[in-house]
């Protein structure tokens, strides 16, 4: 019995060798009839990555035709994108057409895209570092949910990374250790095709041991493999000790350069540094040149027998694994090893001989299983089609809608009118969801880099608590301090509280507006941090819109009105970034009743079919609210603007604000109307929203032959042609620039250039103009 699993193991390696083959084969293909045989029409070089492709072909292999089950999320490293392709295409779940239409139009994309490409992507990757770190949050959002009994024990999925060595030098991903180690992550393995080349070098010695020592304080299980079974047992021969040392102490580029070099090479120098060794000479002596080529590089990331033996290890508990699985990067191909292989393609001669030493036959070569015999395809077939990952399972997931509250219930908690500010007014309705007893509020989950209190979600906190996998006691409460902060920590929480690291929120941001697809549980994900922050997590933040992650994002406080805090908080381009994001809404209200109304907003577009995400530029400055004559500044709040003084006929003046220079605005415009009393106030609540509709309105006129006319230029419209608009926000002066064009109106904008530094508003606001004698001065420009 123990004879016959043997065989059948030995038999399924085999296999797996042959299957691993021709997914390298179909990757390297793939490749080259993008950038040989396809159409060129540009003369761009369309590149692939055909050696970074060689180098995973082994470990993907016995990832996903093993190890994986439907229910693991896997992030693919960006290069070995073809390879990921082409397993796809051996499930059934990638097509040849856009296999042959890879990195063009409508084909397999050049980086794993779960909006781009068709086939079973779970997180796309592309900036390197980023989906490394997005699946141990995305492990995190997973125990929130099971800790709710949204994912049942037995559907507990492993959040795997498929990361280059390279990688590891993105700072990111050691934040997210970090973040890790403080959650007591689980079900997390990363697997790190360590080649020891980058795009420009090959990786520094020292690093050999480091990787490992830095996972292993952070509590995670290291598993280093390094040497291949073959490898193993030349080493139990006589000289095989030396020979494993040489390799152990032999530099990177050195033993790069060999593998480029092949046999002779590795004979010679060998011979060479182990000249005193007998049983050493007589061991080399045993190999032809090419099997001791693949000795020395046949490392333990390319045998499958040792790869499938960690997975197996690895599967036996739910502690998060870091894998240092060494390779050779572009193993098999004509440049392996070669320090500049990063972006070499084979070429015609070189896809011939290899075409030809794999038994693909000329003509075929879109048939992965082309000239193997009947039995060998059907075996195959077999093997592809037990694997544990072919179940056949939509594994991307439409959660069920659920009914989030009105503007009408979120409006009564900031009323009363008085004076609030839009930071205060956010925190007053996150206080009210987490008094609120439905669905909705039970699937609120809030976040914030170390910023949670001056944010203002500390209330949300207070009634939600903190989630951790396991309970931790509040020693003030225990010990009867008074604290404004009444944290509980533990399953039931709500609040995933983050270290001060703006990466983090973003990718925790990311996994926590996927769970609908990715476990079929919707939340409502809010997170906060300090406006003038955003750029630090700005990678972080695209990378969460290219996947169409859902959430709300409320950076506060913002802009030079942060005034004491001086000009390294004091946010300039935000609003620009904000327009410039797609897949994200950003809406700089003044008021708190605008406030109330893009928060209902926002989490309506959450759950939408054509929705995004939205950002939210708030302030501390607290101004008097507006007394309301209707609901018809509610529509134009979402759609952007609105007017809060409306123009007379054919006015020749108005003043357009956006955000916290609401009063300066308001304060100017009362001083014009003794001379222009016609003149006007527009109220911009969102320059992104409404610049993407003006721009889209003029598209359709040429794309769809209809005339739309666009809300801004409705609103425009109510003014004369020859009147001037003077434009005034807490940012960079482009943010509302653009509203000259729509109709001509002669413009001059102000707003923040400069860094800005302590004081406090008066003193700033006339420093920097931004004042309401500014905005008079611009207006007399224009009358002038």
């Amino acid at each position: 019995m123990a004879d016959g699993s043997l065989t059948a193991k030995r038999q399924e390696i085999a296999l797996l060798r042959r299957l691993e083959e021709r997914i390298l084969w179909l990757a390297s293909w793939t490749i080259h009839n993008a950038n040989h045989l396809r159409e060129s029409r540009d003369g761009l070089k369309v590149g692939g990555h055909q050696a970074s492709c060689a180098s995973m072909t082994t470990l993907m292999t016995a990832l996903y035709m093993k190890a994986l089950r439907p229910q693991d999320r896997v992030a693919v490293k960006p290069h070995a994108s073809p390879v990921f392709h082409a397993i796809q295409h051996l499930f059934g779940r990638q097509s040849l057409d856009k296999l042959k239409a890879f990195r063009a139009l409508g084909g397999a994309q050049s980086y794993p895209s779960r909006t781009k490409d068709v086939d079973d992507v779970d997180f796309s990757t592309g900036s390197v570092g980023l989906g490394v770190a997005v699946t141990a949050f995305a492990s995190l959002a997973q125990d929130y949910l099971a800790a709710r009994g949204s994912v049942k024990p037995e559907s507990m999925g492993r959040m795997i990374s498929l990361l280059g060595d390279a990688e590891l030098d993105e700072g990111n991903i050691y934040e997210a250790l970090i973040e890790a180690c403080k959650h007591d992550l689980r079900n997390t393995w990363w697997i790190v095709d360590y080649n020891r080349q980058s795009l420009d070098a090959t990786t520094k010695d020292r690093m050999f041991t480091r990787y490992g020592e830095i996972f292993e304080a952070a509590g995670w299980t290291v598993e280093t493999l390094k040497w291949s079974k073959r490898q193993r047992e030349a080493f139990e021969r006589p000289g095989g000790a030396a020979l494993k040392a040489w390799i152990e102490t032999a530099p990177n580029d050195l033993y790069s350069a060999l593998t480029y070099q092949g046999g002779a090479a590795w004979r010679e120098r060998l011979t060479a540094d182990l000249a005193g060794d007998a049983d050493a000479l007589a061991l080399i002596a045993t190999y032809k040149d090419v099997d001791l080529g693949e000795l020395m590089t046949e490392l333990g990331g390319h045998c499958l027998e040792t790869i499938l033996e960690a997975f197996e290890r690895a599967s036996r508990d739910d502690s998060p694994r870091f894998f240092i699985a060494y390779t050779v990067k572009g193993l098999r191909l004509p440049f392996q090893g070669h320090k500049d292989n990063h972006a070499g393609l084979m070429n015609p001669t070189q896809i011939a001989e290899l075409r030809e030493r794999l038994g693909v036959v000329e003509g075929e070569e879109w048939d992965a299983l082309s000239g193997l015999s009947s039995a060998e395809r059907t075996a195959l077939k077999g093997l592809v089609a037990r694997a544990p990952f072919a179940v056949a399972n939509d594994r991307n997931y439409t959660a069920a809608t659920v009914a989030t509250p009105t503007a009408d219930e979120l409006l009564s908690a900031v009323g009363g009118g008085g004076e609030q500010s839009t930071q205060a007014a956010f925190g007053k309705v996150m206080f009210d969801i987490a008094a609120r007893k439905d669905e909705f509020a039970g699937r609120v989950v809030t976040t914030s880099p170390d910023v949670t209190v001056s944010t203002n979600l500390g209330g949300f906190v207070n009634r939600r608590g903190v989630f951790h996998r396991r309970a931790h006691e509040d020693v003030f409460k225990r010990r009867r301090i008074p604290s404004a902060q009444v944290w509980s920590m533990g399953e039931t929480g709500q609040h995933v509280e983050l270290g001060i690291a703006e990466n983090n929120l973003f990718i925790a941001l990311a996994a926590l507006g996927l769970t609908a697809p990715l476990f079929g549980e919707r939340l409502f994900p809010v997170g906060t941090l300090y406006d003038p922050f955003i750029a630090r997590g700005l990678d972080a933040l695209n990378y969460a819109c290219y996947q169409d992650a859902r959430f709300l994002l409320v950076a506060t406080p913002s802009g030079l009105t942060l005034a004491p805090e001086g000009g390294a908080h004091q946010s300039i381009g935000s609003p620009l970034i904000g327009m410039s994001q797609p897949g994200l809404d950003s809406y700089e209200p003044a008021f708190a009743d605008e406030t109330a109304v893009l928060m209902a907003h926002a989490f309506e577009r959450i759950q939408a079919a054509d929705g995004c995400s939205t950002y939210l530029r708030l302030s501390t400055r607290v101004i008097d609210q507006p007394e309301r004559a209707d609901e018809a500044w509610r529509q134009g709040v979402v759609e952007g603007a609105y007017w809060l003084k409306p123009p007379a006929p054919d006015a020749r003046l108005a003043v357009v604000y956006s955000g916290a220079l609401a009063p300066e605005a308001l304060e100017a415009h009362a001083a014009l109307l003794e001379d222009e009393p016609g003149a006007g106030v527009l109220a911009v609540t969102s320059a992104d929203v409404l610049h993407r509709d003006w721009t889209a309105a003029g598209r359709s006129r040429w794309t769809d032959g209809a005339r739309r006319v666009s809300t801004v230029e409705r609103l425009l419209a109510d003014l004369s042609r020859e009147a001037g608009l003077v434009t005034l926000v807490d940012g960079a002066p482009a943010t509302l620039s653009w509203l000259g064009s729509v109709h001509g109106h002669r413009l001059r904008a102000l707003g923040l250039e400069t860094f800005g530094q302590s004081g406090d508003l008066p003193d700033l606001y006339s420093k920097y103009r931004l004042d309401a004698e500014a905005v008079l001065d611009a207006c007399a420009d224009l009358l002038a």
